[in-house]
Parts: C-alpha cells; structure tokens; sequence
C-alpha cells in the first residue's frame, strides 16, 4: 500500500474515541497529494529553513547585545536574564498550544505569514525600545510570533513527503536552528566589536542611534520581505488524515483530540522529554561557552562569536543533515524507531564529548574540537524527532502535538539550560572561573538523560507506529 494514504474512520468512531480503521484511503485526498512534484516540497522546505533561520537570529542576537544593552538602558543582570529567557519564552510556550490547534484548522501558509512579519516587526521594535518595560514588551511579541512556526511547517513538510524521505526534509529545516543560532554568534560578536569603537551609528530615515538598536533594525526588518515570500508558497493538500465515511475529513473536537493524543502519550512523552533534555545542553552551550572561552581563555567577544558561530554553524548543520540521512536509511531497512535510536546513540556520544572537554581546560582549541562532535551529536536527532512524531498522529492533531512536544522542549530547555551552569557556578564551586566545569556538568548530564529517555522509548514509539500503520 502506497506510505502516503490516509487514515480513514468515521466522525462518531473518532468522537467516541475508538480507533479508526487505519490507511483505508478514499482515493482523492491521496491522489492529490501524489500529484505535487518532488521539487515544491523541497521548495517548501527551502522556504522554511529560512523563515526558521530568522527566527533564532531574531531570539538569540539578545545574547551577545548584553552589555551595550545594559550600558544604554541602566539594567541589571537579573533583568537581562528576563529579557533572554522569560519575555521570550512566555508566549513563545504558552500560546504554542492554542496556536497548535489553530494550524490543524486553518490555512498554514497564511499563519506563517502572519507570524514571520509579526515577529519580525516586533525584532525591529526591540530598536525603538525607550525603557525596560518597552523592550520587554518587544521581547514578548517575537516569542508570540515565532510560535507559530514550529506547529505550521512541520504539518505543511510532512503533507509533501512520504514517510521514507521525511526525517531528511525535516533535517533540512531543522538546520535553521544552527544556521540561525550560528548567525546570531557571528553577528553578534561583530557588533560588539563595533560598539567598542563607534558606539552610534546614523541610519536612513532614522538618524543616529546606538549601534546595538542598529542591529535589532538591520536582522528584525528584512524579516517582512521574507514573510512576503512567504506568500508565494502553495498551501499542501492534508495527508494522513481521520475522515469520514463519505470521504471528508473527520471533525475532531477538543476531546476527541485529548483521546488521540493519549493513545500515542507513549512516543509524545519519550520524544518530548529526549529533545526537553538536548534542549538543556544546547541553550546552555549557547549562553555559556561563549562567557567561558572570555572568561578563563580572554578571548575577545568578537573572537568567541567568531570561533563559536563557526562551530555551531559547521557542526551543527553537518548533524542535522547526516542525522535525517541515517534515520531515512534506517526507516527503508525497517527500523521504525529509528528517530528515538538515533536520539539515544546522540545522548551517549554528546555525553562523552562534553565530558571529555571538562578535563581539558588548558587548551582551548582542543575544547573546540571536543565541543565539535558534541554538537553534531546534539544536532542528530532534531528533524527526525519531528517526523516521528507526524507518523504516528493523524493530521487533524498533528499541529497540537508539535506544540505539546515544543512546549515541553522549550519550557524545560529555556528554563534549566541557562539556569544550571550558573547555579553550580554560585552554590557548588563559589567560582567564576569554575563555568567550564559547571558548563561540562550540565554538558554531560543533560545528554546522557536524552540518550537514556530516548533509549527506553523505543519500544512504545514502535507499538504505537504499528497501530498506525498496520501494513508496516
């Protein structure tokens, strides 16, 4: 049977919860998605690798704005630390969840457009800020924007491939987060370098402003040609859907969804918990490596944003790419948890580079090269996590589940990532100088604690695969 037919059931089996009878198709909703040519998926794709790129240059720039932010505005660390984690994150998790059920409802494309330009405008914003407050506000509505796009574009890829190309696809649009987060270092580290000899520069239309207010306007304002670019897409046909008996899509409501959810609790807890635990290692590789290569080593910012984005960029990309191959080749030899096996053989391999780079503090560059394989491994699992996710979901939750997963994720990788180091810096070794250990720690245990999650999940995330896809 062809991998891209739908799941058929009827309306009042889906709302009295029983399973439907899975991948009967009714021959248009497959035909039609069988039509659209390889190349629009991979346009697709393409599309929204960039919009994903924007938005971690957009969240992350903040990181390395810290002390002409500071200067400007006369804040302290602790609401710098507000700015970087709460203000962001607060709509960014929270509004997720209803958002996930709006883009199992609406058109993607269009809320993709929305939020890209209202995310972007509100980077910008971040510019014009006059206090605190105003910039926080800001701060709030790049998180609400951003919230979208997770949900949208990985309902709209996994509707333009099949399943045996899907961990590659969403590899690749996984990858905007090292592009962006890569970026954010690079660019980062260069304004600051600038600041420290022109604090001020004149703009057109603006005039003269602080060169930090500069680059919120120059990564937040190219954000609205992309959201027109947006635009151009196609919106895919639903795939892998609940219908009814005449052949339409089933009507789920908020309980019916709850139910079909809770069949498939065993892959959403194991796949959400796994990436929880990555998350923890990489926001606080992102926040702290580059304090600790000017901290113990002095490199300058400009120097740690350079070598660090360098890093991420390479790395991190070569992971996600080389992770959706092997997940692809392993899900074609028949290994259907193939996601959660890549994700435990990246735990155990991030957990030994992060732990090795501990001991060897004396050299810096050859923490950079331990550091390497330690984010490539930390890359692996991400796209393939999301195609084993969609899977499993029929399409009319697909969105929801996205949202719950990044909720979980991101609530967990916001909060502890940056949060661990330092309360080990302060409580357990009373040392600034003691935030490579403290960052090797976190490190190592935030990715033996994916390997060890994703591990144990394998097997749920196979039984709830074979209720899905009964033919194999």
């Amino acid at each position: 049977m062809d991998a891209d037919t739908s799941v058929r059931g009827t309306g009042s089996a889906a709302a009295a919860g029983k399973a439907p009878a899975p991948l009967a198709a009714p021959g248009g909703l497959a035909a039609t998605a069988a039509r659209e040519a390889p190349s629009q998926g991979w346009y697709l794709v393409f599309v929204m690798t960039v919009c994903y790129t924007l938005s971690f240059i957009d969240r992350q720039i903040l990181s390395l704005l810290v002390g002409p932010i500071k200067a400007d505005l006369g804040i302290s660390d602790t609401q710098v630390g507000l700015l970087g984690g709460l203000a962001f994150s607060l709509f960014y998790t929270l509004m997720a969840l209803p958002l996930g059920r709006i883009v199992d409802r609406s058109n993607r494309r269009n809320l993709v457009v929305a939020g890209v330009a209202f995310w972007s405008a509100m980077t910008a914003a971040c510019a014009l800020a006059r206090g605190y407050g105003e910039l926080f506000l800001a701060r709030m509505g790049v998180g609400l924007g951003e919230a979208v796009l997770n949900p949208a574009a990985a309902s709209m890829i996994a509707d333009s491939f099949p399943r045996e190309k899907l961990s590659s696809a969403l590899s690749v649009y996984s990858m905007g987060i090292y592009i962006g987060a890569g970026s954010a270092l690079l660019v980062g580290g260069a304004v600051i370098q600038a600041v420290a000899t022109t604090p001020t520069v004149v703009l057109p239309l603006v005039g003269e402003i602080a060169s930090w207010r500069a680059t919120f306007l120059i990564v937040g304002l190219p954000g609205l040609l992309v959201a027109l670019w947006v635009w151009t897409l196609r919106e895919p046909s639903r795939r892998g859907a609940i219908v009814a008996a005449d052949g339409a899509h089933a009507h789920l409501d908020i309980a019916a969804t709850v139910r079909e959810l809770r069949r498939r609790a065993a892959s959403l807890i194991a796949i959400s918990g796994g990436q929880m635990a990555f998350a923890v290692a990489l926001y606080a590789f992102m926040l702290w490596a580059p304090v600790y290569f000017q901290r113990v080593h002095a490199w300058s910012p400009g120097d740690a944003g350079t070598r660090l984005g360098l890093l991420v960029l390479v790395f991190g990309c070569a992971g996600m790419y080389a992770g959706g191959r092997i997940a692809d080749r392993w899900f074609r030899q028949g290994q259907r948890d193939a996601a959660l096996r890549l994700g435990a053989w990246g735990g155990a391999i991030g957990c030994a580079a992060y732990g090795a780079a501990g001991f060897f503090e004396a050299s810096p560059w050859l923490q950079l090269a331990l550091f390497a394989p330690g984010v490539f491994a930390l890359a692996m699992p991400a796209g393939s996590c999301y195609a084993a996710l969609q899977l499993v979901l029929p399409n009319q939750v697909r969105g929801q589940a996205i949202a719950i997963y990044l909720f979980v994720a991101n609530l967990g990788g916001l909060t502890l990532g940056p949060l661990l180091p330092g309360v080990l810096n302060d409580y357990a070794f009373a040392s600034e100088a003691a935030v490579g250990t403290s960052l090797a720690i976190t490190l190592a245990i935030s990715t033996l604690a994916a390997g060890l999650i994703f591990g144990l999940g394998r097997r749920g995330y196979r039984r709830d695969y074979a209720a899905a896809h009964p033919e194999g």
